[in-house]
């Protein structure tokens, strides 16, 4: 009997197969990036459901709702729910979210950095027309 070799766990983002892929979409969305940062800026403590609404501007309950169930999902978040009536619902960055954290800023960080030259090069190519 010939066993399989062990997975190393690590994916493959060329491979189509792979849900690296579908990670990568749903840790690269703006919210889940600005999820992260509030929830690191507060770590060791959690946040309330509308504490993180209220720090991030434009999200919607759904789609925060929606944002928080997949890093949930994912392990990158972790929620606890009082008992109350009504019931508190307070989350927090995981260790595996915490992690998250650092190639997050980066990205937030080279984005805030270089918005200019990316606003002056789509302006550029939307009066050249489009590509022949």
């Amino acid at each position: 009997m010939t066993s399989q070799p062990a997975r190393s766990g690590r994916g493959d983002l060329f491979d189509p197969q792979c849900p690296t892929r579908q990670l990568l979409d749903r840790i690269g969305t703006k919210w889940t990036s600005m999820a992260v940062k509030v929830l690191a800026e507060a770590a060791p403590h959690e946040v309330r459901f509308a504490e993180l609404r209220r720090r991030m501007p434009g999200v919607s309950q759904k789609m925060l709702s929606t944002t928080l169930r997949g890093m949930i999902r994912d392990g990158l978040a972790a929620r606890r729910v009082e008992p109350t009536v009504p019931p508190r619902v307070h989350y927090r960055l995981t260790e595996l979210g915490s992690s998250l954290e650092i190639p997050l800023a980066a990205l937030r960080a080279w984005a805030e950095e270089h918005m200019a030259q990316i606003d002056n090069a789509n302006a550029i190519s939307d009066s050249q027309g489009p590509p022949a």
